[in-house]
């Protein structure tokens, strides 16, 4: 059966106990309790910490306060000559410039590209204007196409989800505009996605390190380098300035198969302007800044305290199901 201590009296000149000799006693029989600042965001766990030792302080227990520790973000020195190129990927740098960016198609012409007429539609609903595929586009009379009556319904080609051919060409029309199309019903992409990533630079190379969990392989690090500039046409706010924060950020990955394949990857999401975009941070709530697109990265090099680090058995695999939903997978990179 356990004990609980409960608070001991402060020793008086008018009790009969020697007080002083019982303290003396006790004291070296109460292990002093660790109140750990416990990992996490909120303001709420250091507070928590706080509190429960004043409390463990007030029931007469020694308390012994200790901080969280801190995320091991970057990895010890390197020198230029222990720097090596990632076997099997060519190069150790891109860049994306004014002249790689967005290519203007025909709406019309894409979504005709991708779909198949329906002469017979079912009575059902168009999931972009929620009108009837039966009756005419809920874009009639706000969107006008020459050649797209607004009755048309289509089939894309491969997933086989039904729409009006006019709420497509809007849906297009205020999108990238680069060509491909995005099913809104299963996310199936048609043609190349292209994002809005700002100008920049993206290296990668090999460092003599290991990641935890990875023990017996070296690191792929890859920085990724944007500067401040202005929003093109295809930004929240053409002609507005914008920030890039955090800048360079450096991102690790073991340096075994499928971590080159992730590189390799990655590569042709940033060549297709898909790993960073201009909006607003969901850290800070600044609006107008650069900002991560949906595939996640690890900034985290020796610890995984933020969530952003290793050891993650489940991240490589993660990774490349977020790269293939935005239609980056080995087979379109060949193609």
């Amino acid at each position: 059966m356990g004990s609980s201590w409960g608070p001991l009296p402060s020793p008086s000149k008018n009790s009969g106990l020697n007080w002083t000799r019982l303290w003396a006693a006790i004291e070296p029989r109460v292990p002093a309790l660790p109140v750990k600042n416990l990992n996490g965001t909120g303001p709420v766990h250091p507070a928590l910490a706080g509190m429960t030792g004043i409390l463990l302080c007030a029931a007469g227990l020694p308390v012994c306060l200790t901080r969280a520790p801190k995320p091991v973000l970057h990895p010890p020195p390197v020198s230029k000559s222990d720097v090596k190129p990632v076997p099997g990927v060519p190069g150790v740098c891109r860049k994306t410039k004014k002249k790689h960016l967005k290519k203007s198609k025909n709406p019309e012409d894409v979504v005709r590209r991708y779909m198949q007429k329906v002469k017979n539609p079912p009575d059902e609903d168009c999931t972009i204007c929620m009108e009837r595929l039966v009756t005419a586009s809920g874009y009639e009379g706000v969107l006008r196409h020459k050649g797209v009556r607004p009755e048309l319904v289509g089939r894309l080609g491969r997933c086989g989800h039904m729409y009006h051919l006019l709420c497509l060409v809007a849906m297009y029309s205020n999108g990238n505009k680069d060509g491909s199309l995005q099913c809104p019903t299963c996310k199936a992409i048609y043609g190349e996605k292209t994002g809005t990533q700002p100008p920049g630079k993206m290296e990668f190379h090999l460092i003599p390190h290991s990641l935890p969990g990875f023990a017996d392989t070296q690191t792929i690090r890859i920085v990724y380098d944007i500067p401040t500039g202005i929003q093109g046409p295809e930004h929240p706010n053409p002609g507005k300035k914008f920030t890039a924060r955090g800048f360079p950020r450096h991102c690790y990955l073991p340096n075994n198969e499928k971590g080159r394949k992730v590189l390799r990857l990655l590569i042709t999401a940033w060549e297709r302007r898909l790993i960073f975009t201009i909006g607003t941070s969901s850290t800070t709530g600044e609006s107008d800044t650069v900002v991560w697109n949906e595939i996640h990265h690890k900034t985290e090099f020796g610890s995984n305290l933020t969530g952003h680090g290793y050891p993650d058995a489940s991240y490589l695999d993660n990774v490349l199901a977020e790269l293939t939903a935005q239609g980056v997978s080995e087979a379109s990179a060949k193609a």
